[in-house]
């Protein structure tokens, strides 16, 4: 399961890396409100999560209220997703297992967070795409297979 989560989360900070380059190549994108707000959206509730995880606070108030700008939004997933993968890097098998919550009134598994973190993610991105398609009239192109091929590195510098 380590080994699936590993390479899910390289996989997840690959494809937001790509889809932030992307919007942030267009005027049109980066002011689209809803799109920003779509964004935002998947990295705070992949922060919520870590916070879950991690046994520590999590302001929702403070992180719902952020108007960032499309460098900082890059910054808060890079951060993010330096956060998530320092922690599947270094979880046990049997950590994946240990209950963290409540969340939705639950207690969910380790594994269980980090898959949902991914999950939701991916959905959110999907969302996006169609979005920034609409707009610009292309997208890249984000599935996890065509990355498994050669397993390129997040490029937040773009």
């Amino acid at each position: 399961m380590k080994l699936l989560l590993e390479s899910l989360f390289l996989h997840q900070a690959w494809a937001d890396a790509t889809l932030l380059a992307a919007v942030g190549a267009h005027a049109e994108a980066v002011g689209d409100e809803g799109l920003r707000k779509l964004l935002h959206h998947m990295v705070t509730v992949q922060r919520f999560y870590l916070a879950r995880i991690a046994a520590r606070p999590f302001d929702r108030a403070r992180e719902a209220e952020v108007q960032l700008s499309s460098g900082e939004l890059m910054e808060l997933f890079k951060q993010t997703h330096a956060e998530a993968l320092a922690l599947v890097h270094g979880i046990t098998e049997s950590g994946l297992e240990r209950r963290f919550g409540p969340v939705l009134q639950t207690e969910f598994t380790v594994a269980e967070g980090l898959t949902q973190i991914v999950m939701h993610s991916q959905n959110h991105r999907g969302q996006c795409l169609m979005r920034l398609r609409e707009m610009v009239g292309k997208a890249p192109t984000l599935d996890y297979i065509l990355w498994a091929r050669e397993r390129p590195a997040a490029d937040w510098g773009r």
